[in-house]
């Protein structure tokens, strides 16, 4: 297993360059259902997944790809023109689901997924089987949509519960909170000086988020069983720092 580069991207390219090193190393790893998720306002998921299909490319397999509808897919044909792989939709396309996954077919990517298509996606990664599957920018765990009695508990354990995480970069109210595959989950605190790098306040195993989340910006707590770490983030505007990040990934 190989470590790859951490921290938070200098630019958008940068940020998908580090999405596609974590995939690849995940792959040669043996993981077979890959989360991505590159969580910027404004990205669009089709420009996500040119650039990343570019990096998946280069792993030799023949990769098939998914948008949520047929609007979208169609989209992307027109956008791209023509590509040495083969563009579908995952649940109103004229072809049946039985039929989208095919045996030349060596590696599935699904762009922006949501849980209107959840038991489509499912379907198709059956059929894919030990086959690995790659979702970019995932929602397939909405509550509202896939509800919390018993069919949605059965759906998370016999599916959503397989799905891991080697790239997320989501940035928040003064922090961002990322996890490049195969390093842990880190939370890194704003840059209080013009021109200098994020700094690491905290790494974990699962994504950190509710009270260990805010232990770690506050400074109560620091590596896994720490009781307190010297460094906390000061809060901004949310819509402020988001706004702020995307300008500089975008650059």
């Amino acid at each position: 297993m190989t470590a790859t580069v951490t921290g938070v991207p200098n630019s958008l390219s940068d940020a998908i360059a580090q999405a596609g090193q974590a995939t690849t190393a995940a792959l040669d790893d043996g993981l077979t259902r890959i989360q991505v998720s590159l969580l910027l306002p404004g990205l669009k998921g089709e420009t996500f997944a040119a650039q990343m299909i570019t990096a998946l490319l280069g792993t030799g397999r023949t990769i098939k790809v998914f948008f949520p509808d047929m609007g979208a897919a169609a989209l992307a044909k027109r956008n791209w023109g023509e590509v040495p792989f083969e563009i579908l939709d995952v649940g109103s396309g004229r072809t049946p689901v039985g039929q989208r996954v095919t045996e030349d077919d060596e590696l599935l990517l699904f762009v922006e997924p949501s849980a209107v298509e959840v038991l489509q996606v499912e379907e198709l990664c059956n059929q894919a089987g030990s086959r690995p599957v790659i979702f970019l920018n995932p929602n397939l765990e909405d509550i509202a949509t896939i509800g919390i009695g018993y069919a949605g508990r059965q759906l998370r354990e016999r599916f959503l519960s397989q799905l891991q995480d080697v790239y997320y970069l989501s940035p928040d109210d003064g922090f961002v909170v990322s996890r490049t595959y195969p390093n842990l989950w880190q939370v890194w605190g704003e840059p209080q000086i013009e021109g200098t790098n994020y700094v690491l306040l905290g790494e974990r195993s699962e994504r950190p988020a509710g009270d260990v989340l805010d232990g770690i910006l506050m400074g109560t707590a620091g590596e896994e069983g720490d009781e307190e770490t010297p460094t906390a983030v000061p809060k901004r505007s949310i819509l402020d720092q988001m706004q702020r990040f995307l300008n500089a990934l975008s650059s």
